[in-house]
């Protein structure tokens, strides 16, 4: 829209009247909104290549658009906009764009002196180090960005501590504390030496106190987890109660009755002691022997139910039967020996035996004549005959398989003595 063309006459008063009116249209047809829309000559970052960056304030005080914005106290750019995000403030700033800033970078608001305007001071991180570049549309959030503070807050604090506040109090604080360390030197030096123990104590376990203070939440992060079944168990603890106080007379008689067994058990135990002792001290030489066996008892224990085969020889068996062939030894020499008993022959008679004993001939015996009776086969076994002497003797049952006919297989060679089908030829003839 163009602006109406005024003439202009020579009267003063017209001629403001018209400068007046040529304002208020240049401003409507601009469709400014107020003075901070209006350019200022001479300003930072008005024209060219600009980028806008935001950034978020809990307090922007007094600041209002047009403000300067500095880096390294030099006005690079301008507040181009302040507005209402929540509770925070948000301040857009106008840069130009060769401006180097990192994109970590914080903002400040400060004061160019103690009655100055406000203005905004931008710079790269005070902890850690700076990182990419701050961009068009970038943000700096609230946690780097601050603002010092004002002067009425620092004259409102002074005047609080020097009307209203504790500098009245110095002095008795002062004399307090001389009462109190005086004449306590020893006792204040050795405090403050437990003290620095105590410190030094607690830095060296740092590691074991904070894995303490991580393992006490991980407790509470489970028993948060478990706040139901808590309040279940709360809420069910009242009923286990009552059932107790209810069986409070039974559980007292109870008791009673342990202290009564206890003492009836320690009588017992102290009148037993000597007996008890001595049994242990008897035990003793047969623990020993019984560590010497080591691995012998259990390997005689494994032959016990299957004596006199081991478990090894079951493979040997075919069948309910199998062939035996055994020497039994009767001889009390050599049993005595074998039982760990003197194997010497006594020297002579036992003294104490009745003199005079009758002398001739022993009575003889009549013996039975004739053969015994055979034996009945028993089922799955062979029967079978064996030669004796040239004559043919036949058997049956058990004596011949175990007699002279397998003991002749096994030895290659045929026998005469000892086969008989005896007793005797079950041992191997033995004589």
């Amino acid at each position: 829209m163009r602006a109406p063309q005024l003439q202009s006459s020579g009267t003063p008063g017209r001629r403001l009247a018209v400068a007046g009116l040529a304002a208020a249209a240049v401003l409507v047809t601009s469709g400014c909104q107020g003075a901070f829309d209006l350019p200022l000559p001479g300003g930072a970052a008005q024209r060219g290549d600009i980028i806008r960056v935001t950034a978020e304030f809990a307090d922007v005080l007094d600041l209002v658009p047009q403000s300067s914005v500095k880096v390294d106290q030099v006005t690079v750019g301008s507040v181009e906009k302040v507005e209402l995000n929540g509770w925070t403030a948000r301040v857009t700033l106008r840069l130009p764009r060769d401006v180097k800033l990192p994109d970590n970078a914080v903002a400040e608001l400060k004061q160019t002196s103690l009655l100055g305007e406000k203005y905004v001071e931008l710079g790269p991180p005070t902890t850690g180090k700076p990182e990419g570049t701050l961009g068009d549309g970038d943000n700096i959030p609230l946690e780097r960005t601050g603002r010092n503070p004002e002067v009425e807050e620092v004259l409102s604090a002074m005047s609080l501590l020097l009307n209203g506040g504790g500098v009245a109090q110095l002095k008795t604080i002062e004399t307090e504390l001389n009462n109190a360390l005086s004449g306590n030197q020893a006792q204040i030096r050795d405090l403050i030496k437990q003290l620095d123990t105590f410190v030094g104590g607690l830095d060296q376990q740092k590691s074991e106190i904070v894995r303490a203070i991580d393992n006490i939440d991980k407790l509470a992060a489970r028993l948060a987890a478990q706040k139901d079944d808590l309040a279940r168990a709360v809420e069910a603890m009242p009923g286990g109660l009552k059932v107790l106080a209810d069986q409070r007379k039974q559980l007292v008689q109870m008791l009673a009755a342990l202290s009564r067994l206890g003492a009836v058990g320690t009588d017992v135990i102290r009148q037993s002691k000597d007996d008890t002792a001595a049994n242990l001290k008897a035990l003793s030489p047969i623990l020993a022997q019984l560590t010497k066996a080591g691995d012998d008892l259990p390997k005689s224990l494994q032959l016990l139910l299957t004596y006199p085969f081991p478990d090894s020889a079951t493979g040997a068996i075919k069948g309910d039967y199998t062939n035996l062939s055994a020497d039994l030894d009767l001889n009390l020499v050599n049993l005595a020996g074998n039982l760990g008993l003197p194997t010497a022959p006594p020297t002579g008679l036992p003294t104490g035996l009745p003199t005079g004993l009758p002398t001739g001939p022993l009575p003889s015996v009549p013996l039975p004549t004739g053969s015994l009776p055979s034996l009945p086969g028993l089922p799955g076994l062979p029967t079978g005959s064996s030669t004796s002497s040239g004559s043919s003797t036949s058997c049956t049952g058990l004596l011949c398989p175990l007699g002279s006919s397998q003991r002749s297989s096994q030895q290659g060679s045929t026998q005469t003595s000892g086969s008989d089908g005896s007793w005797r030829s079950l041992y191997g003839g033995a004589s």
